[in-house]
């Protein structure tokens, strides 16, 4: 234990010192004063009685613990105006992690982007110290999300997500599958139809921008444009991460800016590391138009040039696995910090304080009965 102000010690000892001396002072004054003065007589023999003498006896115990009282409160006093503490040495983890959440809002992957939405709402409640941000992307990109700490509004525009892809799986399940065009839909359903249009009118204004002239699920522009959304991309106090979800669907009507290779060949430049989750075989869509190896194989690649790791997600590798092994990864670049810190010590002398009042106020008490 030390003092933060030992200065009060030497301070407060000097103030009672003095006090004291003051006191015994007077004390003796008035003693001399009562000297010259006409005496008792026999005194002795009440002197001699047994309840005198024990009186006596209490009276000086009570005046040793009013003496003890007062003193030891005086000075537990004094130790707590010093500020006792001790300094505890803290080895804090600073995470300094930048997350962008790249999402391929294809209604192809509504089931995947609906599940890893809703799992990462409880891995964004105990984060502490990372920023997150959520890239959305089809024909182009909209950052839905800039990077920040406020888990609230993460949380907030996450369930916003899931509602849109819910809508999407309403969509694609209830009409889209069953019905080949408008006019095949029954008339008590075209009023949902039409809410529901308009719902998802709302979100894919920003990502089909252009789909007509582009095309659609342009891969490359939507990592591209993920990793060029991180502030201050070369400075090195960062560790920056994208987690892409995609099937890798490319269907392009004209060259992207940036094809997947490029955005990869970037990120790498950019020691940006991507973390990729592909849907299983059974969820891919339009395995007759698209190769699912073909697309996989792609994909991985792009993800482990970067130093990645690619997941496909199936009953055994749900998603909360897979983002809990991402997790695992990137552990080994939190930074340790130590810091040393006070922390006070008050207990010690506040109950001594506490318990000399008490001896001297019951002595007091006793005494001045």
């Amino acid at each position: 234990m030390e003092l933060m102000y030992k200065w009060m010690i030497a301070f407060g000892v000097a103030v009672m010192a003095t006090t004291i001396i003051l006191v015994v002072s007077i004390q003796k004054k008035k003693k001399t004063d009562f000297e010259s003065g006409i005496r008792v007589a026999n005194t002795s023999k009440i002197r001699s009685t047994k309840l005198y003498k024990s009186l006596s006896m209490q009276y000086k115990v009570f005046r040793i613990v009013l003496a003890a009282g007062l003193i030891g409160s005086m000075l537990s006093a004094l130790v707590l105006a010093a500020r006792p503490y001790r300094n505890d040495d803290i080895m804090s983890g600073v995470k300094k992690r930048d997350i962008i959440l790249c999402l391929d809002v294809s209604y192809s992957l509504y089931d995947l982007n609906s599940e890893f939405t809703d799992y990462l709402k409880g891995v964004v409640q105990g984060l502490e110290g990372d920023r997150i941000g959520i890239s959305i992307f089809n024909t182009s990109t909209v950052t839905y999300v800039p990077l920040t700490d406020d888990y609230d509004y993460v949380l907030q525009k996450l369930d916003e997500l899931g509602e849109y892809f819910a809508l999407q799986k309403e969509y694609c399940v209830d009409f889209e599958e069953k019905y080949g065009y408008y006019g095949q839909i029954p008339e008590s359903e075209q009023k949902r139809f039409d809410e529901l249009v308009e719902k998802l009118t709302y979100f894919d204004a920003g990502t089909t921008y252009n789909s007509y002239l582009k095309g659609s699920s342009l891969i490359g522009e939507g990592l591209g444009s993920a990793l060029f959304s991180f502030p201050y991309i070369d400075e090195p106090d960062r560790t920056r991460v994208i987690i892409m979800c995609t099937d890798n669907e490319l269907n392009d009507y004209m060259p992207q800016i940036m094809d997947l290779d490029e955005a990869a060949k970037a990120c790498k430049s950019h020691k940006v590391t991507i973390f990729g989750i592909y849907p299983s075989e059974d969820k891919f869509y339009l395995p007759d138009e698209y190769d699912y190896e073909e697309c996989s194989t792609e994909f991985r690649r792009a993800v482990e040039m970067t130093g990645g790791k690619f997941y496909i997600r199936t009953p055994e590798q749900p998603v909360s696995e897979i983002v809990k092994d991402i997790q695992k990864q990137e552990a080994m670049v939190v930074k340790l910090v130590m810091a040393r810190q006070p922390v006070d010590m008050p207990y010690v002398p506040f109950i001594i304080c506490l318990i000399s009042l008490a001896f001297f106020s019951l002595a007091g008490l006793v005494l001045q009965k």
